[in-house]
């Protein structure tokens, strides 16, 4: 088996390519010990965290209102750090569920703000009302927001009536192999910061306010952004070493997030404005990517690696020419890469806001690594996300490397527009 080798010129651009064939990999692959992929981990970890540095999204500083017509955490730019659990409510009353969502919202409201939890602190025969681990730490730019899965609108607390069309359970999709317990959920909360103890205060805090009300289902945590959601970030690099999500959806192009993200002419007053949480636990087949040539990685994307041009240009924000071709008539851009599927123009317009993060639990029992991306995106229904992953769990070429392994679905409601108001309100009328 020949391929070209030529270096890269300084736009990333190969020299000479085998004209974009893929080359056979597993077979070639066979069997890949973990060492030699932690140097590639740490690489890709390295560059999304130095390109997050001067992002508006890395501001440790930073206070993000948790007011307004929108929920915080979704249009906002993409911060460093990822919190996130789903919970399943255990009470079957109906008063003190309405109770732990007003008791959220007001500890939430306080950590935005750098404040510790609301109630006694200082009692020497009481537990402390905040754990401790964030105090004198700024919020750093953190956001909380809270979605609702379709399980909460059974006939526990009588809330079937408030249960919007759009949110049912997600269909069986091309490539799942879920696992149940990383999987729905009653309530979801997102907490993202540019401190990984802050975002983590967050979990602990409401798990702990959830105490005889609910239980966490499940949890992850994230490390390194891995979408651009502000005009003032650069496009960071996931795990497997490449710029993904060049033509993400931006907090500040108001159009595009009223046509794809936000709730129009909502079935539920309490989704008007507000939108629907996708998440997806996508383990990436680290050991066996990293010994796949560069070549075939490139044509698995449609991007060229160290610039992150589509294989038809020379710069990153190039758009893709989707209809060249190579000398022996095939398509430059090939037909099962990413981008080509996922594309707008290949998709009647179809957009969605990506909001994902890196994540590594350490080792699976054959020693591999256990690693990948947190998929979270919105949009303003979720047969947005099913029709395009349809789509790219049957054809696209990267289904190779990777596995779908958690999934939920959360509506999240519209803002809360000052402290009279909690996220009580949205349910209980």
């Amino acid at each position: 088996m020949t391929r070209s080798t030529a270096p890269d010129d300084v736009t990333g651009r190969p020299t000479s390519r085998d004209g974009g064939r893929r080359l056979s990999r597993r077979g070639f692959l066979g069997g890949v010990g973990a060492a030699g992929a932690g140097l590639g981990i740490a690489a890709a970890v390295a560059a999304t965290r130095a390109e997050a540095v001067s992002s508006p999204g890395s501001d440790v500083a930073a206070k993000i209102d948790f007011h307004g017509r929108h929920q915080a955490g979704i249009g906002t730019a993409s911060q460093d750090r990822l919190a996130f659990a789903a919970f399943d409510v255990t009470t079957t009353d109906r008063a003190a569920l309405r109770r732990l969502l007003r008791d959220w919202t007001a500890a939430a409201a306080a950590m935005t703000e750098g404040a510790l939890v609301p109630g006694p602190s200082h009692e020497p025969v009481a537990p402390p009302a905040d754990t401790g681990e964030a105090v004198g730490l700024p919020p750093s730019g953190l956001t909380v927001t809270i979605g609702f899965g379709p399980s909460l609108f059974d006939d526990r607390f009588g809330l079937a009536d408030r249960r919007p069309a759009a949110l049912a359970p997600l269909p069986p999709l091309p490539g799942d192999e879920l696992d149940d317990l990383r999987s729905g959920g009653d309530i979801a909360i997102q907490a993202c910061s540019n401190d990984p103890q802050v975002a983590f205060h967050v979990i602990r805090n409401l798990a702990r306010i959830a105490s005889g009300s609910a239980v966490m289902r499940w949890s992850q945590l994230g490390f390194g952004r891995t979408s651009s959601t502000s005009d003032g970030q650069s496009t960071p690099r996931n795990l497997f070493g490449f710029k993904d999500g060049t033509r993400n959806i931006h907090g500040e192009d108001r159009s595009a997030m009223a046509d794809h993200v936000w709730v129009h002419d909502a079935d539920q007053p309490w989704m008007q404005g507000g939108t629907y949480l996708v998440s997806r636990r996508i383990r990436m087949l680290i050991e066996s990517w990293d010994r796949d040539f560069l070549a075939d990685q490139e044509s698995i994307f449609g991007r060229f690696k160290t610039s992150g041009a589509p294989l038809t240009g020379h710069h990153e924000l190039d758009d893709p020419d989707y209809a060249a071709t190579s000398p022996d008539g095939r398509p430059v851009i090939p037909d099962g890469s990413h981008i080509r599927l996922a594309s707008p123009e290949n998709n009647g317009g179809l957009r969605i806001l990506r909001r994902g993060f890196s994540y590594t639990d350490g080792m699976d029992p054959n020693g591999l690594l256990d690693a990948g991306l947190f998929f979270i995106c919105f949009q303003d229904d979720p047969q947005s996300f099913v029709t395009l992953q349809r789509k790219l769990g049957a054809h696209d070429a990267l289904n190779e490397y990777i596995k779908h392994t958690g999934s939920g679905l959360f509506a999240c409601p519209t803002g809360l527009p000052d402290r009279s108001r909690t996220w009580a309100d949205h349910l209980f009328a």
